[in-house]
């Protein structure tokens, strides 16, 4: 098969590090894999690997947008030259571009959910396009699609993302000093936290918990990974609670198995989330978590073994179960040792891999079936 990935952009962040794991997976089984975005930091992680970039203009928010429109003439060219099976929207943008595009050359499209989104938009009720078929990345999202957006159930898939576990392998003691000293952080307890800089991501809310923690456990440090549009609050609020010296703001990284052995607790306030790659990479690494009972997170965490889930927005209970790992370095471990067995076993890249094979297939078989009937 020839796939053809649409997405926004390919600057580091979740989405991204999706298409990267699975066009690793889909080239390693021998199919091709085509990219289409409006490039990226991490261009040439795709390039090594071995997946065709294609580069277009599309950095817009709006479906209106004549950036879509227009991209829709190269691109219309380039599935027929490369002999496209299947295109793949991963973002709002996209979807709509796939589903034109679809229609336009008669190919299978199909798109991904990666999260939750405002049902009540109009743009959203006039362009659903989500595509012959959907992947759910979680339950949650897979009920999203079906009570919010009325997507049939029929047409939605639940293959839940997954990494490449053996790329995340626990550092020694040796390794974390290293590491610590690069960032000179001391021989105190670090948080860490990887993502956008958003409400969505509650990273406010782990600053509130701070002043709780910083309490208890006077020499622990916050690294809060990441860049986005709330940073300058979130550095007003460190201000302000005078946690300028527990807590540090670095840009966002592109891969994280560099960043993740600095951590003794991987924490993720989320308001919602579809499911958490974050996560999940640091649980491969060994890393306890403690996390939001949102979105699809409780299936990646079982309480008390595999992590510490805590109720969304409340600052005083996770600073008490941050609080709790940091006193209880041996417990802290053992989750760590939990989550990873749990990754190995149920989030593995070749699960997700095969799975979307399988989905691909059947959704090309399907349309094969239906352009035959009409031939006939």
């Amino acid at each position: 098969m020839n796939i053809l990935f649409l997405s926004t952009h390919l600057n580091a962040g979740g989405i991204t590090s999706y298409l990267l794991t699975m066009s690793k997976g889909l080239m390693r089984r021998g199919h091709g894999v085509h990219v289409a975005t409006s490039g990226g930091n991490m261009e040439n992680e795709f390039l090594a690997a071995g997946a065709r970039l294609l580069t277009l203009d599309i950095r817009t928010k709006s479906e209106l947008s004549p950036k879509i429109y227009m991209a829709l003439f190269p691109l219309k060219k380039y599935v027929r030259e490369q002999n496209i099976d299947l295109i793949h929207s991963q973002t709002r943008i996209t979807q709509v571009m796939g589903a034109m595009l679809g229609k336009a050359t008669g190919r299978v499209y199909v798109s991904t959910c990666h999260g939750f989104f405002k049902a009540q938009r109009l743009s959203r009720k006039l362009f659903p396009c989500w595509g012959r078929a959907v992947i759910a990345i979680s339950g949650p999202v897979k009920d999203h699609l079906i009570n919010d957006f009325r997507v049939s159930p029929e047409n939605i898939n639940l293959i839940e993302s997954g990494i490449d576990v053996e790329s995340f392998v626990p550092v020694g003691e040796q390794g974390i000093t290293e590491a610590r000293q690069r960032f000179d952080l001391g021989e105190g307890p670090v948080l860490g936290m990887i993502a956008r800089l958003s409400d969505v991501k509650g990273q406010d809310i782990l600053i509130e918990a701070m002043s709780k923690i910083v309490a208890s456990v006077p020499d622990v440090k916050l690294l809060l990974v990441g860049e986005g549009r709330m940073e300058p609050l979130l550095r007003e609020r460190v201000e302000q609670l005078h946690l300028e010296d527990h807590v540090r703001f670095l840009a966002i990284v592109h891969k994280t198995q560099e960043m993740l052995p600095l951590f003794d607790v991987f924490v993720v306030p989320s308001r919602q989330e579809g499911l958490g790659l974050s996560i999940m990479e640091a649980q491969a690494m060994g890393v306890p978590v403690v996390a939001s009972r949102v979105g699809g997170i409780p299936s990646l965490i079982e309480h008390g073994k595999t992590g510490i889930l805590v109720d969304p927005k409340n600052s005083v209970q996770l600073a008490d179960a941050i609080i709790e790992l940091l006193k209880n370095r041996e417990r802290g471990k053992a989750m760590g040792l939990a989550g990873r067995e749990f990754i190995r076993k149920t989030h593995s890249a070749e699960k997700m891999i095969d799975e979307a094979v399988q989905f691909y297939e059947t959704c090309i078989a399907k349309n094969s079936g239906k352009h035959s009937r009409r031939q006939r």
